[in-house]
């Protein structure tokens, strides 16, 4: 694959403790749809998960000029769309990201980002 691209998958937040046997069924169901379709467009899916929701993450303020780094608790109410997800995908070109980025399942929205080539700096 010559270009790697990191789709975000934005949606309302979530509480994984309240979704239904079906509808975990379902999203699985989606997902490998996803998945397949990816494969038989000869690209490639280098990783990707769930992530909790908000509550349980952290925001982190790194340290500078002396002061301590900042580390607060989610929620954070200033949000409203969450990032519930993610992939990173291989693809021959950036029109084959957004073809496939298109597919993400998703009751939201997704952003899609060229990933940087550090290796070549």
């Amino acid at each position: 694959m010559a270009e790697e691209y990191v789709v975000l998958i934005r949606e309302p937040e979530w509480d994984p403790s309240n979704v239904s046997e079906d509808d975990w069924k379902a999203a699985t169901a989606a997902h490998a749809a996803f998945a397949q379709a990816v494969a038989e467009a000869g690209a490639q899916i280098l990783g990707g998960d769930a992530l909790m929701p908000t509550a349980t993450a952290v925001k982190i303020t790194p340290a500078r000029d002396g002061a301590p780094a900042v580390f607060t608790d989610g929620p954070f109410i200033e949000t409203k769309e969450y990032v519930t997800g993610y992939y990173k995908i291989g693809v021959r070109d950036v029109a084959q990201a957004r073809e496939l980025a298109a597919l993400v399942p998703t009751g939201g929205w997704v952003e899609l980002f060229p990933v940087m080539d550090t290796n070549s700096m």
